[in-house]
Formats: structure tokens, sequence, C-alpha cells
């Protein structure tokens, strides 16, 4: 499966009584669904998801199922401190046509999380997970920072196919992009190379669409791709440059054709996205992207049509904004941020508190130049 691009994990919204207002989630989805990201993640740290119940976790998955796009990768948070529970909830998103899991390190038994239990959670977990798994390490939370060296020997594992690396940590990405270069996979994708899962591939219309959303006319890419090499890409955009015109087949009322992907670096960090795709990551789960999609999908794109000035200078815009309303503020700063982009983003649940007027204001002027 491909997962290049930009992911927003999405928020889960609330009403002012602490509910889940489902009706917000699939206006927000929809939204998100006509811009130019990749997917979105559902049920990850943005979206509250440890603040949750059970049957919310579910619910909330359903909703979201519902009301993404067809053409957008659709990523299930199922991460629990035990595999079992991981597992559970893994089965359940599968059931919904979810394309992969998110499954975050366990952590509360930190003393006792070391190599071969890590090692061993991860395996049971994608032995018996109907769809792939992304291992998901955010230390800025867990205070567990998985070591590089225990993914490389992870990414071993057919059904364990990339990592969000929330660490921003660009020496570590190197490491782990150099570790798994031996791994290659086949993926399906469409003649513009977006994504294609058997979620995809299910509820395909006639006319196939490409990672935009937009009617691939039938006579597509009758020739070679020309999108330029990118400094620190490697080979991705050589292993682009084939014929379609003996590559493209139909794939139910798809036109696809299969590309060589390896072990898939997701950035997630906003602020250091642009070195982490220079280091080897190939797209980004970002927190900052729930309000702000489009800035951060600039800078990706700049960076993949090899433009790395343009592509700084889109770092520059959003690195100031990133740090302070995502990580500094948190979930009350990207709602309050949703807010102010069109998105819906209301309250987050206790034990969080509202801005303070003062923070609303501050969080204003960050956002007052950078598009949605």
């Amino acid at each position: 499966m491909l997962l290049h691009g930009i992911i927003p994990p999405v928020t889960t919204p609330f009403y002012p009584d602490g509910r889940v207002y489902h009706k917000k989630l699939e206006l927000n989805v929809e939204r998100y669904s006509k811009t130019p990201v990749a997917g979105i993640v559902v049920l990850g740290s943005t979206g509250e998801a440890i603040l949750l119940s059970d049957e919310e976790r579910r619910d909330v998955l359903r909703t979201a199922r519902d009301a993404c796009a067809q053409h957008k990768v659709l990523i299930a948070g199922t991460g629990a401190e035990s595999a079992l529970e991981t597992i559970r909830l893994a089965e359940y998103a599968a059931g919904l046509g979810y394309d992969a899991a998110l499954v975050r390190t366990p952590h509360f038994y930190r003393p006792q999380m070391q190599h071969a239990n890590l090692l061993a959670f991860y395996r049971t977990v994608a032995d018996r997970s109907p769809i792939p798994v992304l291992i998901y390490s955010v230390p800025v939370y867990t205070k567990y920072d998985i070591a590089a060296e225990l993914v490389i020997e992870l990414a071993g594992h057919p059904n364990i196919i990339g990592i969000k690396e929330s660490g921003g940590d660009a020496p570590k990405i190197r490491q782990m992009a150099e570790g798994t270069r031996h791994i290659q996979r086949s993926a399906t994708v469409t003649e513009t190379f977006a994504a294609v899962t058997p979620r995809m591939l299910r509820t395909s219309k006639p006319d196939s669409i490409n990672g935009n959303g937009d009617l691939i006319p039938a006579a597509a890419l009758a020739g070679e791709s020309n999108a330029p090499r990118a400094t620190g890409v490697d080979d991705d955009a050589a292993k682009q440059r084939v014929p379609s015109s003996s590559a493209v087949q139909v794939t139910g009322n798809l036109k696809t054709r299969k590309k060589e992907v390896g072990f898939q670096i997701l950035a997630g960090s906003a602020q250091r996205l642009l070195p982490s795709l220079e280091a080897g990551a190939v797209g980004a789960v970002l927190a900052f992207a729930a309000p702000a999609p489009t800035a951060c999908y600039e800078v990706y794109a700049a960076w993949r049509e090899g433009d790395l000035e343009l592509a700084r200078e889109k770092q520059d815009r959003v690195s100031a904004a990133a740090a302070r309303v995502g990580s500094e503020f948190g979930i009350p700063g990207l709602k309050y941020a949703m807010d102010l982009n069109g998105y819906y983003g209301g309250p987050a649940r206790l034990p969080f508190l509202p801005l303070t007027a003062e923070s609303k204001a501050e969080v204003e002027r960050f956002m007052v130049d950078i598009r949605h």
C-alpha cells in the first residue's frame, strides 16, 4: 500500500457537554476529502482517542469511514496497551473497510518495555491484524522512543508496512531509511501513482480517480512520467518512469499499475517536515494538518517536485505556527485553529482546558497567513 503524501490525523469533535458530535466529524472529513491530502488518520493522538470509550471509538471509526471520499487512504488508530485489545480494534476497523492500522508503542509498563517485549508485541499484532500495520512512535506522549534498530528488525515482517515517527529526529529517520532500504514490496497504484487499496477497488466507479479526486481520462499518461527527481528522494521518482502502455491494467473499474515501495517512514512533526523528507520520509501524518492541510501539503509538494528553495519557504511559513499552536497549545490550540480555518474544532475533553482569550489571540496571529 502506498502511503506517500500528507495525512491529517482528524480531531474528534464534541458537544459542549462532552458527547461526540458526529455530524461535525462528517463535515470535517468531507472537507479534508476535497483537499490534496493522501488520506486521513482516525483515532490518533490528535483525535483524543485515549479519552474515548471503546463504544465511542467504534462509532467514530464508522462515522469517519462513511464520510471519507473513496480515493483517500483510511488509517485507524488501534493501539492499546495489550496486544489483544489492539488486535480486536484492528479487526473491527478492517470490518469497516479501513486500509491500515496505526499502532502506538505500549508504554504504561515502561520499565518492562524492552526490545524483546516490543518485538513480540508488534509481531503478534501484525500476524493477526487483517490490515497492514504502521508502527506509531510518539515519545512526547508515551515517553518511550522506539529504537531505530528495533524498527529495522520489525520492518521485515510482511504486514508491517511503515512507521509514523513523531520525534522529528532526522538522523533517526535517516538510519531507519538506510536500514530498511533492502525491503521492496509491490503496491497497486493509479496511473498517476496515487494509492489504491482494497476498499477503493470494492467501491470504485466506472471512471477512475486520481489522488486529487479528479477524473483520469482513458488516454492519461500515454508515455513516461516526467516528474522531476527531488534531492534526497533516492530512486523514488526514477521508479515511476515506466511506460504506462505496458504497465497499466484494469483492476476492478480502476486503471492501475504496480509500483515498488519499501518500508515507508511518515514524519510526525510539521516543524521538522522538510528535514524529515530529506532524511528519507515519504510523507507525514501531521497534527498541524488538521487546521492547515493545504499549507502542509505545499511543503511536501515542493519537495516532491525537487524545488527545495520553495520547499524551504513553505516550511518556514508553517514552522513557528506548528510549534506554538500544535506542540505547545496542544489539542485545544489545534481545535481553535480549525475553527479559524473553516473546520469544526470545538472543545476538547477534560482534562484539557479551554484556551484563554490571550491564547486565542496568539493562535489567531499565528494562523492569519496559514492557508487551510
